[in-house]
């Protein structure tokens, strides 16, 4: 199939060529024809089939010559909100249609200053679109396309009462579009109650990670990923994608990498957005080989080609293990996908499994490995943290009863715990 037979415009068509596509992919194919209908659309495929300009392509379209607030595209991160914003400037050119990006970790005016001119296409994170619906300079009464990209993220991650706020102010009568590389049962809650008939594509099962993407896992200690991860970086110069799960952990991490002569940037939540966009703009020029990340940039990491992504820690969610590894392998091309599970995330590791419907392939533990031994020594000879030991309960000595809920020991004696605000001060006599 062309993009032609989508009932594209010459215009589109054009464009598309310029930026060297020749074919659309499945879900483009499938959710383009709809949208442009003006028809609802539920879309289900795995990260990196191309979801973006399934919906881009149909805004852009639908709204030549029109003007004010017609489109908002929500995104749960700001990475992934800036991504789409990077593929709507790449295609609006010659169809006058503005588009503004609205998102936290940057000045609100150029925002404020964006919805008061009344730029066509909105995208924006669902935290910074309610602070400008609070303070009233968002007016959202003239959208007739709403776009809800990675939906089960932004549930995840307890948007759900933002979502709703912006629902309100939304006109009922719209055309409404909802994209997501998973389909959990709150999804379908959730499109069912706000879709009108939707368009169901789903151009893989729900659960299906990227194809050519070769996934194993390594059953390895905690104390031993970090000789791993350096040992899996020397073998080969792909690009490198890590994934920790908290922020203090991938600090550490990459300070690690960065120790044993590796070029390596990272981002999270506590990185400033200029911090973010230059370790991500580096990663993207090779000025890194390195990223270390929590689960923000799952949802808005667009590199070309990533070799190898690494989920150092194993997530919490099924759901996030399928776009991890969608970093890799994306478009048509291949990649490698390795994971790390110690003792206690092997129960972690059944549930991706069984989310997934594969097994994912048990890897031998490179410990011969120069790499691998250095760092285990390495990490032998570090003196013993102080804070070892420190919080061990006291042991119980004869006799003595023990501590009751709601009382402690204070000076040597038990008693009641005293509640904090009760003091009054004594009135004058």
């Amino acid at each position: 199939m062309t993009f032609a037979e989508l009932g594209l415009s010459q215009k589109c068509l054009a464009a598309l060529e310029r930026e060297g596509f020749e074919a659309p992919t499945p879900i483009q194919a499938q959710a383009i024809p709809p949208a442009l209908q003006g028809k609802d659309v539920v879309g289900s495929a795995a990260t990196g089939t191309g979801k973006t300009l399934a919906f881009v392509l149909p805004i852009l379209e639908r709204l030549e010559g029109k003007h004010g607030t017609r489109a908002l595209i929500l995104a749960p991160t700001r990475e992934l909100a800036l991504q789409i914003h990077e593929q709507v400037e790449r295609f609006r050119h010659g169809h006058h249609l503005r588009a503004a990006v609205v998102i936290g970790g940057v000045g609100m005016t150029p925002q404020t200053q964006a919805f008061a001119k009344g730029s066509e296409i909105i995208v924006a994170t669902p935290g910074r679109l309610n602070d400008h619906l609070d303070s009233g300079t968002a007016r959202l009464d003239q959208v007739e396309i709403l776009v809800l990209d990675e939906a089960d993220r932004m549930l995840d991650m307890g948007f759900l009462p933002q979502l709703r706020r912006i629902l309100k102010r939304v006109p009922r009568e719209r055309q409404s579009l909802l994209f997501s590389a998973t389909m959990a049962d709150e999804v379908a809650a959730f499109a069912r109650e706000n879709l009108r008939n939707p368009v169901r594509v789903e151009v893989a099962r729900s659960g299906t990670t990227a194809e050519r993407a070769t996934q194993q896992v390594f059953l390895v200690g905690q104390e031993e990923k970090t000789a791993l991860l350096l040992a899996l970086l020397e073998e080969d110069a792909l690009s490198t994608l890590v994934f920790t799960r908290t922020k203090r952990r991938a600090d550490r991490v990459a300070k690690d990498l960065a120790r044993g002569g590796h070029k390596v940037a990272v981002i999270h939540a506590d990185r400033s957005q200029g911090q973010r966009r230059a370790a991500l703009q580096g990663f993207k020029d090779g000025q890194y080989r390195v990223l270390v990340a929590t689960d923000i940039a799952a949802r808005g990491i667009d590199v070309a080609e990533i070799g190898h992504v690494v989920n150092f820690d194993l997530p919490h969610v099924p759901e996030d293990y399928v776009h991890r590894i969608g970093r890799t392998a994306r478009m048509e091309a291949s990649g490698r996908a390795s994971s790390f599970a110690s003792p206690e995330e092997h129960d972690l590791l059944s549930g991706i499994e069984k989310f997934t419907r594969k097994s994912v392939a048990r890897a031998a533990v490179p410990r011969e490995h120069e790499a691998f031994k250095s760092e285990v020594k390495r990490r032998a000879q570090l003196p013993r943290s102080p804070q070892q030991g420190r919080h061990r309960p006291r042991p119980q000595q004869q006799g003595q009863r023990p501590q009751q809920h709601g009382q402690r020991q204070e000076h040597g004696r038990e008693g009641p715990a005293r509640h904090l605000g009760s003091w009054k001060p004594r009135r004058r006599r």
